[in-house]
């Protein structure tokens, strides 16, 4: 079930103003290289990146479960260029099949069970087309990103139609591979306090995962600037294959 980070309205429409583009974007974007591809973006959120890649005349799809977010979408500039279908990862069915399969916004960490992984990466490795990749991102653990998600580190400003917004990060729980967090909105009318919890998964764990649904990891990244991952690196980046 998606947050209310996705599925409010209100909430939903600060997104892209608290997750900018930037780094990764550039790197999303370089991923197709000059030739159309069918691209299916997975937890596509507001848009931003199926848009682009559609501007760059790639035939995209983008996927999300959240209809707050699905609606952003639509209704940005290029949106009429996307096919838009409400579904995760999981619940994808289509007959489509992609030369590359994106989960961007670290989106497969809010897959929190095993089965919740296994069952999505075996469903888009279904939707993938002779020599197509998925690529997705996970915060690497050892880097312990979580540790700067306080009030002090993270409070920010932003504008609304209604004024001004101030949302902040408060960590409340660390147990094993599971990170608990709230997130504080103080909006224009009220105040919002949403918790989600995140998945942060080893290389290894990953390689696992990505094995059991049939994929080769074809390359691995620490940060958006390709370099290699390590026990350093910010992210964890998998390029994943068909290993047949």
């Amino acid at each position: 079930m998606p947050s209310a980070n996705y599925t409010e309205a209100r909430l939903a429409t600060l997104y892209d103003a608290l997750n900018p583009p930037g780094a990764h974007t550039e790197f999303y974007l370089g991923l197709p290289g000059p030739l159309p591809r069918r691209i299916l973006d997975v937890g596509c959120g507001t848009g931003l990146l199926a848009c682009e890649l559609a501007a760059r005349g790639h035939e995209v799809t983008g996927a999300d479960p959240a209809t707050a977010m699905l609606a952003v979408a639509r209704h940005r500039p290029g949106g009429s260029r996307v096919r838009w279908i409400q579904a995760d990862a999981a619940g994808l069915s289509v007959r489509t099949r992609f030369d590359l399969i994106l989960m961007t916004g670290h989106v497969f960490q809010l897959l929190l069970d095993d089965e919740d992984v296994a069952g999505a990466l075996r469903v888009l490795r279904r939707h993938l087309a002779p020599g197509g990749r998925i690529v997705l991102e996970t915060r690497n653990p050892a880097a312990r990103e979580w540790q700067f998600w306080t009030p002090a580190e993270t409070r920010r400003r932003v504008s609304t139609p209604d004024g001004t917004a101030e949302i902040h990060y408060d960590i409340q729980s660390v147990a094993g591979d599971r990170v608990t967090y709230e997130t504080w909105f103080r909006l224009p009318g009220g105040t919002s306090v949403v918790p989600d919890t995140l998945r942060f998964m080893s290389q290894a764990e990953l390689a696992a995962f990505l094995n059991g649904a049939g994929l080769a990891a074809a390359a691995w990244y620490g940060d958006w600037d390709r370099s290699p991952a390590g026990p350093a690196s910010p992210e964890i980046i998998a390029v994943g294959q068909a290993d047949d």
